[in-house]
């Protein structure tokens, strides 16, 4: 079997989408830009990624991170790579294309096409061995995966309070919320912050785990004041308080023992989570399959995260993840996007692909009779956003 065509195309979503209000969440722009900054970090355009070999066997792959230039990463300098090789040599694969892209890419736009690729090189040896992708890695390490809900923006505290007290009713026994103030908003601004999280604690009560997000919207500093304000809630963990290049103000805020400490959803590579497990700077790791170069560097760091003991709950659903944590005893459950309308961009891949499982009382399935990754996509559904090809 050899590879012998690869397709691109970027499906930007052309129809409504619902707007951010101010202090919707917090993000690293809140420091240099006035008013509503989390624009900055929406996407409404995801990379579909074709392998087809030449016993029409075709594999899926997709990356959400700069869609229109990582399409150029694997057009002009990863395709050339790929074209008479064997799928079954994922390493030399992933190896010559981190090497070619070395001096541009290592983190990034580069990996997430380099992860592109590699998730569709898996999905093409599931379906040649005829077994999902989980077994490949490992087999199943529990019969369903847990998951958390993760939504619950700042948004009017009535609301969130309802809708907290949703997600419960429907069995979960997890769910994240995001923290809408950061460090220019002074004092007044914890304690709204602190207002978020007691009105989801006080909606689900003690039994439910609680994380909270900051996406990299804080400082270190504002960090240490607002750990002791959030103790009382007993956050399973905090995610994300300070930009990642930050490692030693992870690991100044892990050593406070206070409240655990996740990160890496902006991490690459197995080298760069070297980093943060031998700083000792996160508690939890959170790598994004479709960035962190693929499932071929998501199972090495899972390995490495388990002789840490660090467990490993990745960023986002989405099934090149779930196989991950499928195969991996160390993961104890997955992130889940509920189905919303059109908002920050994550709910796009309900839309362009077909197979992404839904929640059921807060566990998901994987079908063992599904070879691959499980999923096709949704070419009809394709007609209501602009593909670029």
């Amino acid at each position: 079997m050899k590879i012998k065509e690869i397709r691109t195309r970027v499906a930007q979503w052309r129809g409504q989408t619902v707007p951010l209000p101010a202090h919707f969440c917090t993000n690293p722009m809140d420091l240099v830009l006035q008013g509503t900054s989390m624009g900055s970090f929406t996407f409404h355009d995801w990379l579909i990624v074709e392998i087809f070999t030449d016993n029409a066997t075709v594999g899926i792959g997709n990356a959400a991170l700069a869609p229109r230039i990582t399409k150029q990463v694997i057009d002009l300098y990863l395709k050339p790579l790929l074209i008479g090789a064997d799928p079954w040599d994922t390493e030399l694969i992933w190896q010559q294309m981190y090497r070619q892209t070395m001096a541009f890419g290592r983190k990034g736009i580069g990996m997430a096409a380099i992860s592109a690729v590699d998730i569709a090189l898996w999905d093409i040896l599931g379906k040649s061995a005829k077994q999902p992708v989980y077994r490949l890695l490992g087999g199943k390490t529990k019969p369903r995966i847990p998951v958390y809900a993760s939504r619950l923006y700042s948004i009017k505290l009535s609301k969130l309070a309802a809708e907290a007290k949703r997600y419960k009713d429907d069995g979960y026994q997890a769910m994240k919320l995001r923290f809408g103030w950061g460090p220019t908003d002074g004092a007044a601004g914890m304690q709204r912050n602190v207002e978020l999280v007691r009105t989801v604690r006080e909606a689900v009560g003690d039994e439910i785990d609680v994380m909270a997000d900051a996406y990299m919207g804080w400082t270190l500093d504002y960090a240490k004041r607002m750990l002791p304000l959030l103790e009382p809630f007993h956050l399973r963990w905090l995610e994300e308080p300070v930009i990642p290049d930050d490692i030693h103000g992870y690991a100044e805020l892990k050593a406070s023992g206070r409240i655990p400490i996740a990160g890496g959803e902006h991490e690459f590579t197995l080298y760069g989570f070297r980093e943060l497990l031998e700083a000792r700077a996160v508690d939890y790791i959170q790598f994004d399959t479709n960035r962190v170069g693929g499932i071929s560097q998501a199972r090495k760091i899972a390995a490495l995260a388990e002789s840490y003991s660090v467990p490993v709950i990745p960023h986002a659903g989405q099934m090149h993840n779930y196989h991950v944590v499928m195969a991996s005893l160390n993961s104890p459950m997955a992130e889940y996007f509920p189905p919303v309308d059109i908002e920050v961009g994550n709910e796009l891949f309900w839309h362009i692909f077909n197979g992404e499982p839904t929640a059921k009382g807060g566990f998901i399935d994987l079908d063992d009779s599904l070879p691959g990754l499980g999923i096709t996509i949704n070419e009809k559904k394709l007609k209501e956003f602009e593909v670029i090809e």
